[in-house]
């Protein structure tokens, strides 16, 4: 080993040796370790220091618990179909076959950068026709078990273009390639029944080992909640408006209703009066998204002309239509309590409707004005035979008291909506069905998956809002598998989530032509141990990832039905304060710090940054002081790598405390600070050198070991120049020695005037007047002429002296 550190001649060699010779064997003795990092969209700008964040912090863990003697299944793979891939080929006239090629190679080549274990015998890509067969034949067994129905759908529409856009293709309500005001159109789709599955995604969250927040966001975006449906009898008619209220204590308060824009029956019940209006106001609706409308403080809406009758008190109310009630929450209508509800608080007053309090905060008067909407729990008021109750024991009682009566019914309701699983694209997994005029919708037989995407010329959306896969005639008339005759095959393709649902039971058995994967290997490696990805994935991706097991262990396609027993989530890595993003030219690509520092100096940094689950803006200063510390450790065992010395008491001590720290830190995944205990170590173990001469042999191979799973290049030149054949990973993470933890004596720090004069070691059991005699003795020659006024001794810190 040369007294240089050179990274570059170093990573190469270990690099080569481990493409040889790979640290993580087939052992069917060892137990098994699933670390899972969530699989790339492999894009034209390529990856960025940020996305090295999650990968070295999974890789870290694989290389620990390959140490501890597991088995690890570590792999790697591309989430390929999708959007972006297909806007590229139309605007670059790139056919996404190729283009995603191209990135994925090139994101291929960085990640081999990382020097991660990734088995890259177990890759998969989504847009792999081996892996899309199971994509398809999940479907296909939905379909047999009436999770996947048709349905129509109001989607994003651009007028001048003719065709469906993504949300975030209609981001502001523009088409953002054309400019043009998007509206919504009324398109056949595919959906899945999610909803069939909402109470045991809730209540299964339970058995999880995921963050406090995460299990919220799922909580709160499956959205439980109890109440009551109540009927409203239209005025005049028999027919009735039903809405969903988890506040039924509130229903004398009730002054006006409100429907979605797209209510069902609202052009029905608009009078010729307010036709115009109503029209108007439903088409600027539509051009605006679900979160606009939800988000918008200022209350818009037009009154209907029609009136209904509040079946607790035979009041006629108004009804509006309004822009902040949506189609798919509850029945699409709301009944409006403005006392008690902000937003409704805000649209009465600004359209100057009724307010009436129905809930007197305990201790409050009666007559009281209202500034805003009181939401609280109290007495109920103006509410005839209720008057007295208190409103959140009323909120139980109420639903019965209404079924009794005939006025509506307790229920149960979930913001979580079906999954709408179709898109009007090419670029992704045809969807496996049949359309036959004799036989209706039947699914291609399994032994016929999978149904290949067809090569085409044009990828632009068509002017019907169809897939371009519409115009391929010979590829979508087919025959029918039930009955022989002329059908047609579908044309919508599959959103990205498909693949990226159950990619993770692949790699299990990522060869397995007969199933998706076996049941044998499933249980051997899964569900996973550690699942490592972005806070960003943490409701969509994650609850659909649910889905599919528990729909696949419900047919006894897998033996568990939850996939990640643990989540991890590490911050976003920003630069100058906004997230890396190649429009704002503030990307940070790996590899020119991996030319000038080496691989080895960048994943300690990536961890050392800060606390892994936080965002942190990225400086690249702070890079040159891990290498520097690289470049200590290197010099440290080149010095001392032929010492026969053993190690001294305080060796033992440094040694076994970084053991323990670093063990726990890694185990809780406390990256940042496991570097830090490093470098505090290694200063240590310096000051032992300068005291003692040298260290020993023993003390450098652990130190070494355990650097290991984070600058894994550098950790096995140094073993082997430490007289070891074997690769470093093969040595057992070293467990600490409790007994070595006991100190008998402490460095504390010598203050004269409060200025640091000095450092000596005390007993532990010292008193203070023997710690402060010792003191006075090694600051002698500095006390000569003074006389001490004052002594200060703070135990295991410090003695200052205070001198005249």
């Amino acid at each position: 080993m040369e007294s240089r550190y050179d990274f570059r001649t170093i990573e190469k060699k270990w690099r080569a040796e481990w493409e040889k010779n790979p640290i993580n064997k087939e052992d069917a003795v060892k137990p098994k370790f699933y670390c899972l990092d969530m699989f790339p969209y492999p894009s034209g700008s390529g990856l960025h220091v940020g996305h090295w964040r999650g990968y070295v912090l999974s890789d870290v863990v694989s290389r620990y618990k390959v140490l501890q003697g597991y088995q690890v299944l570590h792999p790697m793979g591309w989430d390929a179909f999708g959007l972006p891939a297909e806007n590229y080929a139309i605007k670059t006239n790139t056919h996404p076959r190729v283009s995603t090629d191209a990135n994925i190679k090139n994101a291929k080549r960085q990640l081999h950068e990382i020097s991660a274990i990734y088995d890259w015998d177990k890759e998969v890509d989504t847009t792999d026709p081996k892996y899309y067969k199971w994509t398809q034949w999940i479907f296909v067994q939905m379909f047999k078990k009436g999770l996947a129905y048709e349905k129509e759908m109001p989607l994003n529409w651009c007028p001048k273009c003719k065709c469906v856009l993504a949300n975030e293709e209609a981001a502001g309500g523009v088409h953002e390639r054309c400019g043009t005001v998007v509206t919504k159109k009324n398109l056949r789709q595919w959906m899945l029944k999610i909803t069939a599955y909402a109470d045991r995604l809730l209540g299964d969250l339970n058995k999880l080992d995921w963050s406090d927040k995460v299990k919220k966001m799922q909580t709160d975006w499956i959205g439980k909640s109890y109440g009551a449906e109540v009927d409203f009898k239209l005025t005049g008619s028999d027919d009735k408006i039903t809405v969903y209220t988890t506040r039924p204590d509130t229903l004398h308060g009730c002054t006006f209703m409100v429907l979605a824009p797209e209510y069902e029956g609202l052009a029905a019940l608009t009078t010729a009066e307010q036709k115009d209006a109503v029209e108007k106001y439903c088409y600027e609706a539509s051009t605006k998204s679900a979160v606009d409308r939800m988000t918008n403080k200022e209350k818009t809406g037009v009154f209907t002309g029609s009136y209904c009758v509040n079946p607790v008190n035979g009041k006629e109310i108004p009804i509006w239509v309004a822009d902040y009630v949506l189609a798919d929450y509850g029945t699409g209508a709301i009944m409006c309590v403005p006392a008690h509800d902000e937003r409704d608080f805000d649209f009465a007053t600004k359209f100057k409707l009724p307010i009436i309090p129905v809930i007197l905060p305990e201790g409050e008067d009666e007559g009281k004005p209202l500034t805003e909407a009181y939401t609280g729990d109290g007495i109920i008021v103006n509410s005839g035979d209720w008057n007295g109750m208190k409103a959140f024991d009323a909120k139980k009682k109420i639903p019965h008291l209404m079924e009794e009566k005939g006025w509506g019914r307790k229920t149960t309701n979930y913001k979580l909506r079906d999954w709408v699983f179709s898109r009007q694209r090419y670029w992704g997994e045809p969807i496996p069905l049949i359309h036959c005029e004799h036989c209706g919708t039947v699914p291609v037989p399994e032994d016929q998956l999978p149904v290949l995407l067809p090569d085409v010329e044009s990828y632009q959306p068509t002017e019907t809002g169809e897939s371009p896969l519409a115009h391929i005639d010979e590829w979508v008339n087919t025959t029918c598998p039930v009955c022989g005759r002329p059908a047609k095959r579908e044309t919508n393709t599959m959103p990205q989530w498909a693949g990226s649902s159950w990619y993770f039971l692949r790699y299990t058995d990522v060869h397995n032509d007969k199933e998706l994967a076996s049941m044998d290997a499933l249980k051997k490696w899964a569900p996973v141990d550690l699942y490592v990805g972005g806070i960003e994935h943490a409701v969509l991706h994650l609850l659909y990832a649910r889905f599919y097991t528990k729909f696949l262990y419900d047919i006894g396609a897998v033996p568990f039905d939850e996939p990640f027993t643990k989540l991890f989530n590490q911050g976003m890595i920003t630069k100058n304060g906004s997230k890396m993003s190649k429009s704002l030219g503030n990307v940070v690509s790996p590899d020119e710090l991996v030319e000038k520092y080496g691989c080895d100096s960048l994943r300690m940094y990536e961890l050392f940054v800060g606390p892994p689950e936080l965002d942190c803006d990225w400086d690249d200063s702070g890079i040159d002081g891990v290498f520097r510390f690289l470049n200590r450790v290197w010099k440290m065992v080149y010095a001392n790598k032929a010492s026969d010395k053993a190690p001294s008491k305080d060796e033992e001590y440094i040694v076994n405390k970084m053991i323990a720290d670093v063990t726990k830190r890694v185990e809780s995944l406390a990256m940042n600070t496991i570097v830090s205990t490093f470098m505090e170590s290694t200063n240590k173990l310096m000051d032992v050198t300068k005291k003692e001469g040298s260290l020993s042999k023993s003390t450098l191979e652990t130190l070494t070991v355990m650097l290991a799973p984070f600058a894994p290049h550098i950790a096995e030149e140094m073993w082997h120049e430490l007289g070891h054949e074997n690769t470093v990973f093969e040595a057992g993470w070293p467990e600490a020695d409790e007994s070595k933890l006991v100190q008998d004596s402490v460095e504390i720090a010598l203050q004269i005037g409060g200025k640091l004069r000095g450092k000596m070691q005390v007993a532990i059991n010292a008193s203070k007047e023997e710690a402060i005699a010792q003191a006075k003795e090694a600051l002698a020659s500095r006390l000569e002429g003074k006389t001490v006024v004052k002594e200060i001794y703070v135990p295991g810190k410090i003695i200052n002296l205070i001198v005249k």
